[in-house]
């Protein structure tokens, strides 16, 4: 990544594999040695030691965390003509691995100030024939547990977490990926725990589901050569799961300082809210692990997000958004039948929000030039307020 000195990016990776040198390149060449490369040791020690890292007792790496959802929703029973509710402002991923089991995925509004599902909301879209929910632990922290056990338990239906964003975070006393029959994690290299490429896996404590995704993932064989179900090929490769074996005992570590970077967001970011800018909520306390640090840039501000967000790439600031367009307007879904206005409140949040650096080993120094550059854009700075005002 050739970044400018000065520049403050969005995701820095290069403090930890500088940290990690030694080790990953030690345990690369291990696989190298065994010459293991698919299905090999390193893969069933990480699935073994992430499964208890989440709280429950298996780990199936895959190859992505879409295959994490899409086989791991199949695994648990969900078959076309099932109805699977989720909310519509996540990664496209949740989506696509819903609807890759056949089922019909059906979208609901969130919360507008923790950008979460809103249970309510599902409540209401429950019929006789959904089978599933898929709350969506989004940027780093759970929905409630005790409201979607409650859920479940009315209405009859399975949880099935997704924890892409949510590595070992933690609410109400459960970890993600331990409050539903299975969930699904992602390893993408900017996740909390990240690999060197793609990696995903599912996570339960169910005997049948772990036994059926382990063939599902394997061309649908529970043994070699004999094929008891249509599969798929998605491994985690041995490399991958190295690489993530040896970062995994640092995650707790690389969490609290996202969680100490949040905080100090928090603070500087207070005296903004009169202008309109706030972050997202925080529902977990120290239990939101911040794989994402989100503000929205509100209607009541001078200065729009987007005029914000170039703005602060102008004096070398990194930002992204989490998410532009909810899954229900992308036009390769349009056949879902949703249309603009269907949910409000993600629509919006997708209008304004933006998701500002963060990353294990930010300084304080850093966080505070991102704050004192969105307060002179957005506050101090006539020529700009006037400009948004325009254009909104």
């Amino acid at each position: 990544m050739n970044i400018a000195a000065n520049t403050i990016p969005f995701v820095d990776l290069s403090s930890q594999n500088r940290l990690l040198d030694t080790e990953i390149h030690a345990a690369i060449n291990r696989v190298l040695d065994q010459g293991d490369f698919v299905m090999g040791e390193a893969v069933r020690s990480f699935e073994i030691a992430f499964a208890q890292a989440c709280g429950v007792k298996h780990g199936i790496g895959v190859a992505c965390g879409t295959d994490a959802i899409a086989l791991g929703l199949q695994a648990a029973g969900i078959k076309p003509g099932d109805e699977v509710i989720l909310p519509a402002n996540t990664f496209v991923a949740t989506l696509i691995g819903v609807m890759r089991t056949g089922a019909t995925p059906v979208l609901v509004d969130c919360d507008p100030n923790t950008a979460l599902i809103d249970l309510n909301a599902a409540a209401t879209a429950i019929t006789q024939r959904t089978r599933a929910i898929v709350p969506v632990h989004l940027y780093g922290q759970m929905v409630s547990p005790s409201a979607l056990l409650e859920l479940a338990s009315t209405y009859d239906i399975i949880i099935f977490e997704d924890a892409a964003q949510a590595h070992l975070a933690e609410c109400e006393g459960y970890r993600a990926g331990s409050v539903g029959v299975a969930a699904a994690y992602s390893f993408y290299p900017s996740k909390n725990l990240g690999a060197f490429g793609d990696g995903g896996m599912l996570v339960t404590r169910n005997d049948d589901i772990a036994q059926a995704a382990q063939t599902l993932r394997n061309y649908g064989a529970p043994r070699k050569y004999y094929h008891t179900e249509v599969g798929t090929n998605s491994r985690l490769d041995t490399i991958q799961a190295a690489v993530l074996l040896t970062k995994l005992p640092y995650l707790d570590g690389w969490n609290g300082d996202r969680y100490r970077i949040a905080q100090q967001y928090d603070t500087l970011l207070q005296p903004l809210a009169e202008f309109g800018i706030r972050p997202i909520q925080n529902q977990n306390g120290q239990g939101h692990v911040y794989h994402l640090y989100v503000i929205e840039v509100g209607e009541t501000c001078h200065i729009d997000r987007d005029v914000l967000q170039a703005t602060l790439n102008d004096h070398n600031i990194q930002t992204g958004i989490h998410y532009p367009l909810p899954c229900h307007l992308q036009p390769a879904y349009a056949t879902l039948g949703y249309k603009e206005g269907s949910f409000p409140h993600a629509e919006r949040l997708c209008r304004n929000i933006l998701s500002l650096p963060m990353y294990p080993g930010m300084s304080e120094s850093q966080v505070q030039r991102v704050v004192e550059t969105i307060q002179m854009i957005s506050v101090d700075n006539p020529a700009a307020s006037a400009h948004s005002l325009l254009t909104r």
